[in-house]
């Protein structure tokens, strides 16, 4: 208990030091300052950067394995110059061999995806109409916000059954009801059965498997209605693709199964397809891709931000050491009177952590405010995470300790004569 009246004692005259100098002190606290607040803001941008793209990819399903027709390059040329029908992509087979060969898939979502237009009265919105099963609701997962997805019996019973976005139904559906409604897609009618919430973000470098303006149906419906050709004209040509399946989710049964489930997907697509027409994504290898990039950019902001930090040491140091200059003749009349080496270095020590802490709080409101005017300001997402803030709390009284060492040892080392000698 007497010792920690004595550390109190020291405080609040190490307080009382700094107080005799405010300028001096302020200006020596602006380096710890402005190194605090630069290393929370630049961490807080780098969180911020990489946030979105995370969360993309965690939406893709850490144990999804996506497959995507992929039209081939040569096909791309031939294109251009005549007018032919494009073979490629995933087949219907393909989707019946992953789920029943290979080991370690649990279920699979196949989808035949086109571009066509909806139409309720006068209203009409372009939709990507994907045709499906009802696993790609298990699989892509959306909170629905009205009526049901798409069920077996849609299948079974070949049923104009469709499920809507949120985006797609506001704006087909507006003023009208909505579960039940009859839309017309690309010249059929279907009824509307759910309505799903609409996946935001698309602006970000993730695709995710689902977009605002989808339109989801059985997939034996949408290809009895619209087939597997699509004809396109364009500028004076006239293109034609035959593309059976444009994509396959397929979920591991476990995380461990993940990468064994990729590899024996790539290897068995390079055996079955003659063409590279086929793209195989691993949202697990994205995943963990990402965060380690995202670790080595928050080093590298951080190193960098804590030369700032490294240069508001420097600067206490200075102040201390010509604060004891100042100070000899009361250093030696402490020592004279029974002060041991410790207390003069305990004093010392205490008026620069006092320095950085209170530089550091400064600077962690600093490095609080700069993240939230970026974001206001500029639109760019930022996240300002408790580590960040504990961490450069806790490097700025580190500072204080360490560049206070010397110039406290120094003032217990003086000789107390010298010391009462001096003017």
């Amino acid at each position: 208990m007497r010792q920690v009246r004595f550390i109190a004692r020291d405080i609040r005259l190490g307080i009382k030091n700094l107080m005799l100098h405010k300028l001096r002190s302020f200006l020596t606290m602006l380096g710890v300052v402005f190194g605090v607040g630069s290393v929370i803001a630049m961490l807080a941008v780098g969180e911020g950067a990489s946030k979105e793209a995370l969360d993309q990819i965690r939406k893709l399903g850490s144990h999804n394995v996506i497959v995507s027709s992929m039209k081939p390059v040569e096909e791309e040329a031939d294109n251009r110059r005549r007018s032919f029908t494009s073979m490629y992509g995933l087949l219907y087979d393909d989707e019946v061999r992953v789920r029943e060969t290979i080991p370690g898939v649990r279920r699979t979502a196949p989808a035949k995806i086109l571009r066509k237009e909806g139409r309720l009265g006068e209203k009409k919105l372009g939709l990507r109409l994907v045709g499906t099963t009802p696993e790609w609701g298990n699989l892509v997962r959306r909170e629905m916000i009205a009526g049901r997805n798409l069920d077996p019996r849609d299948s079974e019973d070949r049923r104009n059954a469709c499920v809507l976005t949120e985006f797609g139904a506001r704006r087909l559906l507006a003023t009208e009801r909505t579960i039940g409604e009859s839309i017309r897609i690309g010249g059929q009618y279907f009824e509307v059965v759910g309505i799903v919430q609409s996946e935001q973000g698309q602006g970000g470098t993730i695709q995710t498997p689902d977009q605002s303006i989808d339109a989801y149906i059985p997939l034996y419906v949408c290809r009895e209605y619209f087939g597997d050709i699509v004809s396109e004209r364009a500028a004076g040509t006239r293109t034609r693709e035959m593309v059976e399946l444009h994509q396959i989710i397929v979920e591991a049964r476990t995380l461990d199964d993940v990468p064994r489930v990729a590899a024996a997907l790539e290897d068995m697509f390079k055996r079955f397809h003659k063409k590279d027409d086929v793209r195989v994504s691993v949202p697990l290898a994205l995943l963990r891709q990402a965060e380690a990039t995202k670790r080595t950019f928050n080093i590298v902001l951080g190193s960098i931000a804590a030369i700032s930090l490294l240069v508001g040491g420097i600067g206490i140091m200075n102040i201390m050491l010509a604060s004891v200059t100042e100070r000899i003749r009361e250093i030696g009349i402490r020592r004279a009177i029974g002060a041991k080496r410790r207390q003069i270095v305990l004093q010392f020590l205490i008026e620069t952590v006092v320095l950085a802490t209170v530089g550091g709080a400064i600077g962690a409101g600093m490095g609080v405010l700069i993240p939230w005017i970026i974001t206001r300001t500029a639109g760019m997402p930022t996240v300002v995470t408790p580590y960040s803030l504990v961490l450069s709390l806790g490097i700025s009284m580190a500072i204080g300790l360490i560049f206070g060492i010397y110039p406290a040892v120094r003032a217990a080392n003086l000789d107390p004569i010298e010391a009462l000698r001096h003017e």
